[in-house]
């Protein structure tokens, strides 16, 4: 062990990935003031002092066969970021979420004699269960959100920690309307849903204009409604009112400047696209419809694939469905809209997804960010690197 300051190196590819991140810094600076932290990370991650080597969004892609048009570029930043850091010699790697990107860095660095975590697991239990004997060539440590997960490394013999979802630490069992509404300017009688297309430009190149559409068929039928419509930075808002103009919609529409933790709160009822963004609702308690657009070959070859019953994450992790899915062809502004008018009801359907979701929600408080900093620092240990 040198008497050099901690460095670490980490790599997030989407938002959701950004926040844990700077959960993970945040909580391990804690404990190492003068830690280095290097790779590549987003707004959240960067406001925590670390240096990025590109902007974040270069790596957010999705689906297969989206992927192809940018392998080239994706193939030029991993092979550069990982001569950086093997010339730079961090004390660990950390890979969040990202698999395809970050699991090929991961599996280089560990040859090179650099420990290696990553953090959120990749589908393994829903599909190509024996990618995880890929995993464990490439991790030292895998950290998962969820519960269920742990069972399919130990059977594997991968070291693994569950350490909850940040978000459950953070947002209160029993979040606040009035005080959401009030920060969005939004009435406390208004009748409010949210549309959460994604935030990545292919998802909203697929669902932005289906979303609007549904909203529109939602107001025909009850006028009093009002929408608003997070957005995850300027160059997605952009693509949004472009979607909107080009659409000729007319709206009682407000298009907010990111705040979507502020609109899931504020809102009685929100579609939404299948993601991480699920799992926020899911802690806000909200009345969720879900919904997913990809390419024909990539959902094709999905559908093969999957061994699951499910994709939203409140329905993974409940096991069954209690926030209605329309994924592809079935995912029209009819179906979603019929669906989303039908949450703004009081039902026994409403009360028992509300119960669940906090029932999950209890189980996922695991203080995330620590409890991950706290395996971190353990496997470092191990390793004779503290």
């Amino acid at each position: 062990m040198s008497d050099r300051p901690l460095c670490i190196a980490l790599v997030a590819g989407e938002a959701s990935g950004d926040t844990l991140g700077a959960g993970l810094i945040r909580a391990l600076r804690q404990q190492y003031p003068q830690a280095r932290f290097i790779g590549i990370g987003g707004p959240r991650m960067l406001a925590e002092g670390m240096q990025t080597r590109v902007p974040m969004e270069r790596l957010s892609v999705m689906g297969l066969v989206e992927v192809l048009g940018r392998l080239r570029e994706l193939l030029r930043i991993r092979r550069e970021l990982v001569d950086y850091l093997k010339a730079e010699q961090p004390d660990v790697f950390i890979g969040i979420d990202a698999p395809d990107f970050t699991l090929g860095v991961e599996r280089r660095l560990r040859e090179a004699g650099i420990p290696t975590v990553h953090y959120v697991s990749p589908s393994v239990w829903a599909w190509r269960e024996k990618r995880v004997l890929g995993i464990r060539q490439s991790t030292d440590l895998m950290l998962t959100l969820f519960p269920f997960e742990e069972a399919v490394y130990q059977r594997h013999g991968v070291r693994v920690r569950c350490v909850g979802h940040t978000l459950a630490d953070r947002i209160a069992l029993q979040p606040g309307r009035a005080a959401a509404r009030q920060t969005l300017g939004i009435a406390d009688d208004a009748r409010l849903l949210a549309l959460l297309p994604g935030s990545r430009n292919g998802e909203l190149r697929k669902l932005g204009r289906l979303f609007l559409d549904t909203a529109h068929w939602c107001l025909q039928r009850q006028p009093d409604l009002q929408f608003v419509l997070p957005c995850a930075n300027p160059e997605r808002r952009a693509q949004m009112e472009a979607i909107l103009a080009e659409s000729g919609l007319k709206l009682p529409l407000t298009l907010l400047d990111g705040q979507a933790q502020e609109a899931l709160a504020a809102c009685d009822a929100v579609l939404i696209a299948s993601g991480t963004a699920t799992l926020e609702a899911m802690l806000f308690k909200r009345p969720m419809v879900v919904a997913y657009r990809m390419a024909g070959l990539t959902f094709r070859i999905l559908k093969r694939l999957v061994k699951v019953g499910h994709v939203a994450l409140p329905n993974l992790l409940a096991g069954r469905e209690v926030a209605p899915e329309f994924l592809q062809d079935a995912a029209t502004p009819e179906a979603l809209g019929e669906a989303l008018l039908a949450r703004l009801q009081p039902s026994p359907e409403r009360a028992d997804a509300e119960r669940t979701f906090l029932e999950l929600h209890q189980l996922l408080r695991r203080d995330a960010d620590q409890t991950a900093a706290n395996a971190i620092l353990e496997l470092l240990r191990d390793k004779g690197r503290l």
